[in-house]
């Protein structure tokens, strides 16, 4: 008897954009954090948001840190978009952070850009073409993350490696970014809990 295939089914939904400006940026900076995961870089956010940067990647001794941007304004030549690079309308001051983490929506395109490269800068252009392409150099180049942290590439037989033949690729919509920032932050408080839990901790609601 022959084995049927499993149908694939795939999401023909458009990502729904988030309005709020402020909600739509922390939802990118959960999005950055599920991505690094992936891309098997350790990353975290620090507590509050006074800080000059959004997130730090690498481990203890080396950590480099990100500044977390996003955008959905297209140019008015409608090749490409605009992406703001600045705080309060003035330009970051230099060594506010060591990488800018851009990430074009309606593209599901991040731009890791070092921030030399942006320097003094307001805002710029992404996912153009031609002579105004100066940014594709920093398409998906998570290479930048890991190199600046020292942060090796996984080896071989780890458990990102070992995943089975049948785990699912990344997902590669937006729609499919926002279910992966979820999980992720599903794991991390279902790890958070388990910490707190240890034997001899008091259970929550009761006195020590």
């Amino acid at each position: 008897m022959k084995r049927r295939k499993p149908k694939i089914i795939q999401d023909k939904r458009k990502p729904k954009i988030i309005q709020d400006k402020k909600k739509r940026g922390e939802w990118a900076e959960s999005v950055f954090l599920a991505r690094a995961s992936e891309e098997g870089l350790p990353a975290s956010k620090p507590w509050g948001d006074s800080r000059s940067f959004d997130c730090v990647v690498g481990r203890p001794g080396k950590f480099v840190a990100v500044q977390v941007k996003c955008t959905i304004a297209r140019l008015e030549s409608g090749e490409g978009y605009i992406c703001s690079v600045c705080s309060s309308h003035k330009p970051y001051p230099p060594g506010s952070f060591d990488f800018v983490a851009a990430y074009v929506i309606p593209e599901d395109a991040w731009y890791i850009i070092p921030e030399k490269e942006i320097r003094g800068l307001k805002s710029i252009s992404l996912c153009t073409v031609g002579a105004e392409a100066k940014y594709e150099p920093y398409r998906e180049a998570w290479g930048f993350l890991r190199k600046a942290s020292e942060i090796r590439e996984p080896e071989s037989g780890s458990e990102r490696d070992a995943a089975p033949e049948t785990a699912v690729a990344h997902p590669s919509s937006a729609v499919g970014r926002m279910q992966t920032a979820a999980n992720y932050f599903k794991r991390y408080m279902e790890r958070s809990n388990h910490i707190s839990a240890k034997p001899g901790s008091p259970k929550p609601g009761t006195k020590s």
